[in-house]
């Protein structure tokens, strides 16, 4: 009995579906392969009529075609899920399929579906992840074009920090104005929009704040203090996200901070001179953290009792990107084994009560003997 496998769903917000066809649209659509013995799968795109036409030239598919080409002998409901559901099972039902291969994406109302006409649904975990996971080389260019434009906006960033006057009280002004993280964070989503970017809201952390790795920050930036900037905006055009870190100390670092940093920018080469395919996330994750130790720096989250002078890396050393800012694999104990044209962040940080935090943050792609940095950016702490 002939099988097929779908992913299913809205592709504007279901990226697994949005990669396997290249479209964008915001209803209702799938996208069923048809797997035939000896013969490559033949691939039939399910969406909205009036998208047909669209479909037809941009979609990556051998069929176009709408619900109302597979309308079951009940009709078609009103409600467009409903009936794209009700349409996969018509069309899988004529097909003679007795059985769906689905991603972890589904919608459970293609399954309630599929299941009312007698078709079994099989769940392939991976279906729709190693797919993500391994970049063709269009999606490497989307995502050094996204690189590039989020190193723009964090050379502005970062200079605007270094070059700011700060007042007798240590608080940084720039072109009159108190420079606070939210001010920061408002000029980086200008720059991005001018470049056709949508900015998400940048992490701008500074001093204190910057204990917490995820703290976005908030309130007057300060001279001495590091100012960890983090941004990770969405090309509008493409779908493909770019991210980048890099920490900034307007004035003179502390000779602690001064410490961290040395022990983050070695850290992050050791992490990326362990990347290649073949090795694991975890692989890369345990070269970080062999640095990090070997500077004398903790890792894991510090104790309920840690003292104020605790410093350590609390997080994995990165992470997949492409369509989502965080996808597989992780860089992290666990971490599977890498393939190339993963696309990878490698992020080591430290972060203290003491002296807040400081991280630094490229992106890599995998290859076979080793990896291509995308970043190209200044990595030290003074932007003047």
């Amino acid at each position: 009995m002939p099988t097929a496998r779908l992913i299913a769903g809205i592709p504007a917000t279901n990226k697994s579906l949005f990669h396997a066809v290249r479209f964008n649209v915001g209803d209702p659509a799938a996208c069923i392969d048809f797997l035939h013995e000896g013969r490559a799968p033949h691939r039939v795109f399910v969406c909205r009529d009036i998208e047909m036409e669209r479909a037809r030239k941009h979609a990556r598919a051998d069929a176009v075609a709408c619900p109302r080409d597979f309308e079951p002998q009940g009709g078609l409901s009103g409600d467009r899920e409903t009936a794209t559901a009700q349409a996969v099972a018509e069309c899988l039902r004529r097909q003679h399929v007795g059985k769906v291969v689905a991603d972890r994406t589904l919608p459970l109302i293609y399954a309630d579906h599929l299941r009312q006409a007698g078709i079994a649904v099989e769940y392939d975990p991976q279906l729709g992840v190693l797919s993500r996971r391994s970049k063709d080389a269009q999606e490497v260019e989307w995502l050094r074009s996204a690189q590039k434009a989020t190193e723009d906006a964090m050379r502005m960033a970062c200079e605007t920090v270094a070059r700011a006057v700060p007042d007798r009280n240590g608080v940084l002004f720039h072109e009159g104005d108190r420079l606070s993280a939210e001010r920061l964070r408002f000029l980086i989503d200008v720059h991005l929009l001018r470049a056709g970017f949508q900015g998400r809201p940048a992490i701008v952390a500074c001093g204190p704040q910057g204990a917490d790795c995820h703290e976005h920050g908030h309130g007057d930036l300060r001279t001495g203090q590091p100012v960890i900037v983090d941004i990770f905006p969405l090309c509008l055009e493409t779908l493909y996200n770019g991210d980048c870190t890099r920490t900034v100390v307007n004035g003179e670092p502390h000779p602690e901070v001064r410490r961290m940093h040395a022990a983050v920018v070695e850290a992050k080469r050791a992490a990326i001179a362990a990347v290649r395919a073949g090795a694991t996330g975890e692989d890369v994750h345990r070269a970080t953290l062999g640095v990090i130790h070997a500077h004398g720096f903790a890792s894991g989250m510090p104790p309920a009792d840690a003292p104020d002078t605790w410093c350590g890396m609390t997080h994995g050393t990165g992470h997949g990107i492409g369509l989502d800012v965080h996808e597989p694999p992780l860089l992290d104990f666990k971490g599977p084994q890498l393939v190339a044209g993963d696309a990878l962040t490698v992020e080591p940080g430290l972060y203290g009560r003491a002296h807040g935090g400081l991280r630094i943050e490229d992106m890599v792609i995998v290859r076979e003997d080793g990896c291509e940095n995308l970043n190209s950016l200044f990595e030290g702490l003074d932007w003047r």
